[in-house]
C-alpha cells in the first residue's frame, strides 16, 4: 500500500475519532435492506435535526473508536454500518432512528455512544423512548411551577373563606 493511501486512511480514522469525541451521542445502525429512497429520507430527517449520518468502513470505525478511548465497540462494527453523530441533542438521533425503524423494519440499531460511554442496542432503544430536550424542560418547568400554583390556590381559598365569614 502506498504512503498516500495509508495517509488518506489515517486522515479518515482521525476525522472519525474526532467526531466520536465531540459527539453528545452516536447511534450505530445496520441499514442492510433499506432502499435508496428510505436511506435518503432517513438522512433528511436526521439532517433537519442537525444530525450527521455517515457510512464509514468498519475497520476505520473500529480504529477511530479505539483512538477516541471507546472500548468494546468491535462487535457493533460488523456488517453494513452507518453512524449518526449528534453534537447537541443526546436523545434526537436515537429517537429519529427508532421512529423510522417502525416503518422500515430493515433498519436496526446496533449500539452507540452516549456522552462518551459505550452503550448497547437496548440502551439506545430505551434512550429513544425518553422525551426530547424540550419535553424535559417543560416537565421541569411544570415541577417548578407546582409549589407556586399550590400556594396561590391555598391563599385564594383562605381569602374566599374569610369573605364568607364576613
Amino acid at each position: 500500500m502506498s504512503q498516500a493511501a495509508i495517509a488518506k486512511k489515517q486522515d479518515l480514522v482521525d476525522l472519525a475519532s474526532t467526531k466520536f469525541k465531540e459527539a453528545a451521542s452516536v447511534v450505530v445502525v445496520d441499514y442492510r435492506g433499506l432502499t435508496v429512497e428510505e436511506v435518503t429520507n432517513l438522512r433528511k430527517q436526521l439532517r433537519d435535526a442537525g444530525i450527521q449520518m455517515k457510512v464509514i468502513k468498519n475497520s476505520v470505525l473500529s480504529r477511530a473508536a479505539q483512538a477516541a478511548g471507546l472500548e468494546g465497540m468491535d462487535d457493533v462494527f460488523k456488517g453494513p454500518t452507518a453512524v449518526a453523530f449528534s453534537n447537541d441533542d443526546v436523545v434526537a438521533p436515537a429517537k429519529i432512528i427508532a421512529e423510522f425503524a417502525k416503518e422500515a423494519s430493515a433498519l436496526e440499531i446496533k449500539g452507540g455512544v452516549i456522552e462518551g460511554r459505550v452503550s448497547s442496542a437496548a440502551e439506545m432503544n430505551s434512550l429513544a423512548t425518553m422525551p426530547d430536550r424540550d419535553g424535559l424542560l417543560s416537565m421541569l418547568l411544570s415541577v417548578l411551577q407546582a409549589p407556586v400554583r399550590n400556594t396561590a390556590l391555598a391563599i385564594k381559598a383562605v381569602a374566599e373563606s374569610k369573605e364568607e365569614v364576613a
